[in-house]
């Protein structure tokens, strides 16, 4: 088995607990192709939180289009984010949207490989 956090080195400790529960029936090298794939789909919630912050000049929701919730971005946009309250809430959560994103993205790769019989 793998180090995660050899692969993964800016993984949180939520993600790195996640990531190598995925990871545990891996090979060294499916641990290696899973965490070049995965690196490649991974948001850093710095990233998010600056998306975040554009929202109050005026170009709320850019950070839920690129979290793949296109739904709420269209919302935001056509609110000015909930009038400012959703980027406020946001700015708050900023983490667990990423968190919960890269998760997903983790289960994706993690599925794709299993579909392609690399696991």
């Amino acid at each position: 088995m793998a180090n995660v956090l050899q692969l993964i080195p800016d993984a949180d400790t939520e993600e790195l607990v996640y990531l190598h529960t995925l990871m545990e029936p891996m090979s060294n090298e499916q641990a290696g192709m899973f965490a070049a794939m995965y690196r490649s789909r991974r948001k850093e919630s710095t990233s998010i939180l600056m998306l975040t912050l554009v929202g109050f000049l005026g170009f709320a929701g850019i950070n839920r289009f690129v979290l793949g919730q296109i739904g709420m971005g269209i919302a935001y946009i056509l609110t000015a984010g909930f009038c400012g309250i959703g980027i406020i809430v946001d700015l708050v959560k900023h983490k667990k949207l990423t968190s919960e994103y890269n998760m997903r993205q983790a289960y994706e790769v993690a599925n794709m490989m299993q579909s392609m019989g690399q696991l």
